[in-house]
């Protein structure tokens, strides 16, 4: 029993003190979130009327994928009805957080002249061109086909086509075409340096330059840049966007956008034993015409399209880039390939947005100073140092020696919640809000009746005349259940506040709920250990421990109060 007692105590302290030592020695510590740490608010709302949740949903990821490009620290995006609110920590400039946060949620579809994998060493060269797009034009409906990610190239498109979907059917779908690998050029900002290789149904191999000249697509004067993440193209240009996988390729001018499809028409669904999306083509031109006339250039390759890849870009981003089998499609596109439910799934979803794009604007853009964070941030160390000095005072007072046990269990309650705080900023981009040092506070109340449950019932056993050894083993038992149903109460009103709150509120909740689980966990593998430990020994025999004259060998107690 006693090996386990130590076994047990010096099992927490060490696993308290180790991960304290190890946050420490890596340099994680808690993320101070915005009204701790300053920067900038910017709450966005639609324009209009005309959009969808998932539209929503998706523009919140789009936001935050490129938030975190951007390398920007510990950022809070959070949707609250049909707003959406994002706090940009250690941000100072509005001009730079708008933005960061603009995003057009249109898909648009370009043909691809070729892709590559970017070198480490090679340098693009960026241009920022307008965040709105303003091509508004239609698209057909077709099949297509990509690989495992769902942002396919050149060099990983092997089985990646486009075939003919048609609900209406029109035929049996054109020879399956393949883009092998393209190397990386040796500059990556010039589109004309980008080499690929197209193989036909007999199996003849082409190689050759991709074009820069103006194409049938866009008959204006194009110009080729390298776009950053997140950064839009002028829907007249040519130029190189990154996919979903790390990979660049070079794209020509928009012929359409997103809206050729069916508002919520594209649905993740086994097609041929894998997953893939079917999504419906809008009738006449402004669906099956402008797809089809994108469909018919990639299919024939050429100049405008030698990969015969046709990529769906959302914000800049390539989603999927599937090779063309067929020139025309009538009712429906499938897009077939080595997809993953979850992959299928996002592409529908982007799909389904780019029908029915959202256009959000900054409703409204507040500064949060950096010195008022720290002000903040002082004035909550200052009340919890206070909070907890007062009733470490107490328990000396009222309990005397066995304080001691109070005081080195809120050491490692302090420990160990310190040390799950900084994980949590580290891996789970969490921050640590005002509010959530509120809920820290809050919890020491809870932490504190834990140990007075404890101790009152031990108290109750000495006054019954048994020793303070076997009143301690005796007494846990009993108060340990008290203490889990006083905690399971934290535990749910932490829970359903969490669930219903957003923002600010639910740090609340989150640490208040983590101090909790917190708190019975030291309880078991501490507080009763050392308790049933510090009853054996003479340190708490024949003083007045808990205000009562104690004998831990002597059942008859000499019951005198202080």
């Amino acid at each position: 029993m006693r090996r386990k007692l130590l076994t047990s105590l010096v099992g927490i302290i060490v696993l308290a003190a180790g991960l304290l030592a190890t946050n420490v020695g890596l340099g994680y510590r808690p993320a101070l979130g915005l009204d701790l740490r300053g920067g900038i608010s910017v709450t966005l709302r639609p324009v209009d009327n005309d959009y969808t949740q998932q539209s929503l949903d998706l523009a919140v990821e789009r936001i935050r994928e490129r938030v975190d490009s951007k390398g920007v620290g510990e950022p809070e995006i959070i949707r609250q009805d049909n707003a959406i609110v994002v706090n940009l920590p250690g941000v100072n400039d509005r001009q730079a957080a708008l933005d960061l946060v603009k995003v057009s949620g249109k898909v648009e579809l370009r043909p691809v002249l070729g892709c590559y994998t970017p070198t480490p060493t090679a340098t693009d060269t960026s241009s920022t061109s307008s965040s709105d797009v303003a091509s508004a034009t239609t698209t057909a409906g077709s099949t297509a086909t990509s690989t495992g990610s769902t942002a396919t190239s050149a060099a990983t498109s092997d089985s990646a086509t486009v075939g003919n979907g048609s609900t209406a059917g029109t035929g049996s779908p054109g020879p399956s075409r393949k883009v092998d690998s393209v190397p990386p050029t040796s500059d990556p900002t010039t589109i004309g340096a980008a080499v690929t290789s197209t193989t036909d149904a007999a199996g003849t191999s082409t190689t050759g330059a991709a074009d820069t000249s103006t194409s049938a697509i866009d008959p204006g004067t194009t110009t080729t840049t390298i776009a950053t993440f997140g950064t839009v193209l002028p829907p007249d240009q040519s130029g190189t966007l990154q996919t979903r996988d790390g990979q660049a390729c070079s794209v020509g001018p928009s012929g359409g956008d997103g809206t050729v499809f069916e508002k919520d028409s594209a649905q993740a669904e086994i097609i041929g034993g894998g997953w893939g999306v079917t999504v419906t083509l809008k009738q006449g031109g402004a669906g099956e015409g402008v797809w089809n006339a994108l469909a018919a250039v990639c299919y024939s390759g050429g100049t405008t399209c030698p990969s015969h890849q046709l990529a769906i870009v959302l914000d800049g981003q390539i989603q999927s880039a599937p090779t063309v089998n067929a020139p025309s499609f009538t009712g429906s596109v499938q897009i077939t390939g080595k997809f993953t439910q979850g992959e299928s799934s996002q592409l529908a979803q982007v799909l389904n947005s780019g029908a029915l794009p959202v256009t959000l604007k900054a409703e409204q853009v507040e500064n949060v100073s950096a010195s008022l964070g720290k002000d903040s941030l002082r004035a909550a160390l200052i009340a919890g140092a206070i909070g907890i000095a007062l009733v470490v005072l107490f328990m000396i007072l009222y309990y005397r020696r066995l304080a001691v046990v109070v005081v080195v269990g809120m050491l490692i309650s302090g420990a160990l919640v310190y040390s799950m705080t900084s994980l949590i900023s580290r891996f789970y981009n969490g921050v640590l809000s005002l509010s959530g040092i509120a809920g820290l506070i809050v919890s020491i109340g809870v932490t504190i009746d834990s140990y007075v449950v404890f101790f009152e019932r031990l108290k109750d056993e000495v006054r019954s005349g048994r020793s303070l050894r076997n009143s301690a083993q005796r007494g846990f038992k009993a108060a340990f259940r008290t203490i889990l149903l006083a905690d399971a109460v934290s535990l749910i009103g932490a829970g359903v506040l969490y669930y219903l709150s957003v923002g600010a509120v639910r740090g609340f909740a989150f640490y208040l709920g983590l101090s909790t689980l917190t708190d019975i966990f030291v309880a078991y593998y501490f507080t009763r250990p050392a308790v049933l430990l510090l009853a054996r020994t003479k340190f708490m025999a024949g003083h007045h421990v808990l205000g009562l004259a104690t004998d831990n060998d002597d059942p008859q107690i000499a019951g005198a109060t202080t």
